[in-house]
């Protein structure tokens, strides 16, 4: 029986759809996707930040919508991401993000992937959320862009 990954995909990677440096690492990703190669998963808080989005973005996430499992915040994951902010790993200011990857560590996702390289896809405050994720009971996870995810598909 093959393994399927579970992805928690975050809001910049639909965006990044439609950027002229993310473009093309971000349809061969969703292609994938398209192909079963791997799950998607998103939260509300993706559907949250796709509310204020430009028109083309949330009509490319309405044309795939089929393609997710929407993951729901819960008591844990909420506890989780104020672990992540306590302990400095990100600001208040970055509370979605880390929301983000608490949702996608107590659902059990084993990667995040974004574009969000400031914030999620960083490595300096990839070992602390893992760092607090295991602390706290929960698994270690993944973060990469596309492009890694992708690899040699292009």
């Amino acid at each position: 029986m093959k393994m399927v990954a579970r992805i928690y995909v975050d809001t910049s990677v639909f965006g990044g759809v439609f950027d002229l440096e993310f473009e093309h690492p971000s349809k061969i990703f969703f292609e994938l996707a398209q192909k079963n190669k791997f799950s998607l998963c998103i939260s509300p808080v993706v559907l949250f930040e796709l509310e204020n989005s430009p028109e083309k973005v949330s009509k490319f996430f309405s044309a795939h919508t089929d393609l997710f499992e929407i993951l729901e915040p819960d008591d844990s994951s909420l506890r989780l991401q104020t672990e992540y902010l306590r302990h400095g790993v990100l600001t208040e200011k970055s509370e979605n993000d880390a929301l983000h990857i608490a949702i996608a560590s107590v659902h059990n996702c084993n990667i995040i992937v974004s574009w969000n390289f400031k914030h999620i896809v960083n490595w300096k405050r990839i070992p602390f959320f893992n760092a607090i994720n295991v602390e706290q009971g929960h698994s270690t996870i993944q973060i990469y862009s596309p492009w890694e995810v992708i690899g040699d598909e292009i």
